[in-house]
């Protein structure tokens, strides 16, 4: 099999969870269509590096018209970490199944630094299976960025022909085909398997 380089959330990880979503929008004193208007504005520049945390959300707050305290942005901080935390163990024991297998492995995520370390602290198993880890905070490049894809290519080795990305974006997966990677809009588990010929 050739190379798989996988998106993580939404794929390897859940997608932010309904019940803390609306406690933020709730903590947040605004409604729920101004808040993640505000919310998604800032966060490439945010997953990139470019912001860190309190950084972002005084962003948001100023987007929304509000200058959050230290310890409201340290709240809406905490629950935006807790939001995405959620692994998908079927997805990680697909991927066990394929580093077992020796197919090379690569990880390619729009991620924040604070959650970024959060990963590393939490779930350094599942990060250890991707010899490759593209983080955006930490390669300064983020999807649909080109630079992402190639960062990753160049550090697997791989032929851009000869590597299937997986991600549930498909702008994403558009982005990743443009550069000639081969592209699976994830859906659900029992799918990718048989996209990878692994029932």
């Amino acid at each position: 099999m050739d190379a798989v380089l996988f998106d993580m959330f939404g794929v390897v990880a859940m997608d932010q969870s309904p019940t803390v979503r609306e406690a933020m929008v709730e903590y947040s004193g605004h409604g729920h269509d101004a808040f993640w208007t505000a919310y998604w504005a800032p966060r490439q520049d945010y997953d990139r590096g470019d912001l860190d945390g309190p950084a972002y959300w005084q962003a948001v707050g100023e987007l929304l018209g509000t200058a959050f305290s230290p310890d409201r942005v340290e709240r809406l901080l905490s629950l935006d970490l807790e939001s995405w935390s959620r692994l998908n163990e079927d997805s990680v024991e697909l991927v066990s199944e394929l580093a077992d297998a020796e197919v090379p492995l690569g990880l390619l995520s729009n991620i924040p630094p604070e959650l970024a370390a959060r990963f590393e602290e939490h779930h350094a198993r599942v990060l250890e299976l991707f010899p490759v880890l593209g983080l955006s905070c930490r390669i300064g490049h983020a999807k649909p960025e080109a630079d992402a894809y190639r960062w990753c290519l160049d550090r697997m080795g791989a032929t851009a022909g000869d590597v299937l990305f997986v991600d549930d974006n498909r702008s994403n997966v558009e982005a990743a085909r443009a550069l000639g990677l081969r592209g699976h809009v994830f859906t659900s588990v029992p799918e990718l398997r048989r996209a990878l010929g692994r029932p």
